[in-house]
């Protein structure tokens, strides 16, 4: 278990520096300018020029390697050890300005958000779209579980078809159709809730709810197939035989190994949700990283765009080692 860890941590940096070497190429090559003002005008050369030395857009590779040393931390530690940061700290004391704030890994300024730090940015965003996600996870978890095994204790009978049926619908319905029609209903219709608002745990409700459904569905699916094989293998009719109750076979016994697909499937689920709510944000208006991204591409803001799918990649290489621990720690019985 140790080594399977170890590994996955060692393998982190290459895979990151990978994914963001193909982010890069691909942010570089998005049609727009980045130092334009919001309102499309441009300013004057000089100042392009300027704006374009200072922020290594000049060259990919030198923003290639600029950015990388110091979302990396090696810019950090280098200043550290140097005592460049220290003497930057006595020069802003001394001209009478206060001194800058560090952070270890520094992905840069926003060049949409002119006076913000992308640090700054994900760290007001992050937490809320991963309380966002988490939610929708669990509130899928639950939905998926309870639909799957009333569809295998009993195969084509009206109950299985109905949540086949609702599976379906979650699958196949975009989010922001889900999304405006709950809108429609809920705050508008029936009074319940506000447009926007965000702050309060009722205001979690509704874009958790939306968010969960096509996790939902694909979780009631692999339940499913997986409880129907379960309920049809030797140990189950052992355990019948030995007089183990009907809810003792179904929840200790078949859920146990039928729940190991979903757990598979809970790894990348999970860092979607928790970063990949883009569409669910925007419909709701919830302050978290989706609406930066979004603007991010709109506006080719590369700091932005690179730091929030690093961001995403980490985590979905961290979920998916978790839940490799977690299918051990279930079944010893697999290396």
């Amino acid at each position: 278990m140790t080594g399977l860890v170890v590994r996955r941590l060692l393998q982190l940096p290459i895979i990151l520096g990978v994914i963001y070497t193909l982010t890069l190429v691909l942010a570089w090559r998005i049609p727009g300018n980045p130092l334009e003002n919001p309102d499309g005008r441009r300013p004057q050369p000089e100042v392009v020029a300027a704006m374009q030395r200072q922020y290594n857009l000049d060259s990919f590779w030198s923003f290639y390697w600029s950015y990388l040393d110091s979302a990396s931390g090696v810019r950090y530690l280098r200043d550290k050890v140097t005592g460049r940061a220290a003497e930057q700290d006595n020069a802003a004391l001394a001209a009478g300005r206060a001194p800058p704030t560090r952070s270890i890994f520094d992905l840069g300024p926003s060049l949409q958000y002119r006076d913000q730090r992308v640090n700054d940015i994900i760290a007001g965003g992050l937490p809320v779209s991963m309380t966002l996600g988490a939610a929708a996870i669990f509130i899928a978890l639950i939905l998926g579980v309870l639909a799957g095994v009333i569809g295998a204790v009993r195969p084509n009978s009206t109950a299985d078809l109905s949540t086949l049926g609702i599976a379906l619908v979650g699958i196949s319905l975009p989010t922001f159709v889900i999304g405006a029609a709950l809108l429609l209903i809920f705050p508008v219709l029936l009074g319940w809730g506000r447009i926007p608002s965000w702050g309060r745990p009722v205001d979690l409700l509704l874009p958790a709810f939306t968010l969960s459904l096509p996790f939902a569905a694909y979780i009631a699916r692999l339940t499913r197939m997986g409880m129907i094989e379960q309920l049809h293998a030797d140990y189950i009719r052992t355990a019948r035989a030995k007089g183990v109750s009907e809810t003792g076979i179904l929840f200790r016994h078949a859920l146990k190994n039928a729940f190991l697909p979903v757990l598979s499937y809970l790894g990348p689920a999970a860092a979607f949700a928790m970063t990949g709510s883009f569409v669910v944000e925007r419909v709701f208006v919830v302050p978290g990283i989706g609406q930066h991204f979004v603007n991010a591409v709109q506006n080719k803001d590369l700091f932005l765009i690179i730091a929030i799918v690093l961001i995403y990649a980490t985590m979905l290489i961290v979920f998916n080692l978790i839940v490799d621990v977690l299918y051990r720690w279930i079944d010893p019985r697999i290396v």
